[in-house]
Order: structure tokens, then sequence, then C-alpha cells
């Protein structure tokens, strides 16, 4: 994912259900992301250069963090969020990296579905939290 990327993928996330576009989703600050993460953020284009696909990868050198993976509903079930997830585990593992998080929405049943059939774990011992800053 290049900083060019960056409004196609909004719009992407911002359709897809179960992601939500929220504040520090703004453009300069998904810069920042990349800035600080390079390579690990990943887009899937179709044959006409078009976003079909999008996910947000980082860490902060000691655990991972996946946000907004998006496909367009168009091309679901294709494998296009399993390629671009193994792309985003291998970034993370050339990075030293051992274990990644994420967090799903509670009522996005089908992200829930989805990313179990793709190994990752429930952490029924931890709660998300977050604070306005």
């Amino acid at each position: 994912m290049m900083p060019g990327d960056l409004p196609a993928a909004r719009d992407l996330w911002s359709e897809a259900e179960g992601v939500d576009v929220a504040e520090g989703d703004s453009v300069a600050e998904l810069m920042r992301y990349l800035e600080r993460n390079p390579d690990l953020s990943t887009v899937a284009v179709d044959e006409n250069g078009r976003v079909i696909g999008a996910v947000l990868c980082g860490h902060d050198g000691r655990r991972g963090f996946v946000y907004h993976l998006g496909v367009t509903k168009a091309c679901r079930g294709r494998g296009v969020a399993r390629a671009m997830m193994n792309r985003c585990r291998e970034g993370l593992k050339q990075q030293g990296l051992v274990r990644a998080l994420l967090l799903v929405a509670a009522d996005n049943v089908g992200g829930q579905r989805f990313w179990q059939r793709e190994g990752w774990d429930e952490m029924p011992y931890a709660r998300p939290m977050g604070l306005d800053l």
C-alpha cells in the first residue's frame, strides 16, 4: 500500500460491512502509519488497477497489528483477503515478530468466522479498551 492508495482504500473500508472508519483514519493519519510501518500494509487491485482489497498492517516492535481488512463485495470468496493476510503475516515474520493482534467488531459475525478459519484465536481473557486523546 502506497500513500496514493489511501483514498481508494478508505472508500472501500467505508463500504465494507464490519469495518469502521473512525477518528485516526484520515488520509494524513494513515500516511503516518504507512511511514512508520513501510511495506506491511497491502492493497489488491484488479486488472484495471482498481483497489478491490486493502488491509493495514504494522507493529510496535513487539506485536503485530492488523486493521481494516476489506474486500469489495464483487471480489469476496476469491482468496483476496487470504492472499493479503499471507503477505502481512510474512512481512511481520520478516520483522522478527511472533504474534499479531486484531480487533473484530462484536456484531461482525462474518468477520469473526473468517478470522477463525484463518487460525486466529479469540482471547476471552482480554477486553479491548480505548481512550480518546
